[in-house]
């Protein structure tokens, strides 16, 4: 496994946003444990696009992604935020988040959201580490399926 620092950020901005997204989908298990490609609709890496980071090793292997959005009432939202399997535990993710919360804060957000399931502790952990409050909204999926919605300020 590389260091951490042997990685760069990317803003899909500069990128082609239909070959990333191919090959995000393509390596879905190194990202997830569970099933997200549903969560992966093309609105986030076209119309989005400029909100979202790829994380790349010097060997130019996808390592990371995160997936976000600036609302008109300047809430950002963080949709998805992935780190291959071999590269979990390095500060990656939070380096991903950090990217997403300059971003955000000079397009005027002042507060970040990022919704979850319940069971999903490593996200839980990485959020409620960075300062979020999580809160249970039932049936938020639909019916039966809750989410944390976890939300911190982006106060400096």
């Amino acid at each position: 496994m590389s260091a951490p620092d042997d990685v760069t950020l990317v803003g899909f901005a500069e990128l082609s946003a239909t070959v990333v997204r191919a090959r995000l989908l393509a390596a879905h298990e190194r990202f997830w444990d569970v099933e997200t490609r549903p969560l992966h609709h093309p609105v986030w890496f076209d119309q989005f696009g400029g909100f979202g980071a790829l994380a790349r090793s010097a060997d130019g292997e996808d390592v990371g992604y995160l997936l976000g959005v600036v609302t008109a009432d300047r809430l950002a939202y963080l949709h998805l935020l992935a780190v291959r399997d071999d590269r979990r535990r390095t500060g990656l993710g939070r380096r991903l988040v950090a990217w997403f919360d300059d971003l955000s804060r000079n397009t005027g957000a002042r507060v970040v959201q990022a919704v979850t399931w319940p069971e999903d502790t490593a996200a839980v952990a990485l959020h409620t580490a960075l300062g979020a409050s999580a809160h249970l909204a039932q049936d938020r999926a639909g019916p039966g399926q809750h989410r944390l919605v976890l939300t911190r300020s982006l106060a400096r």
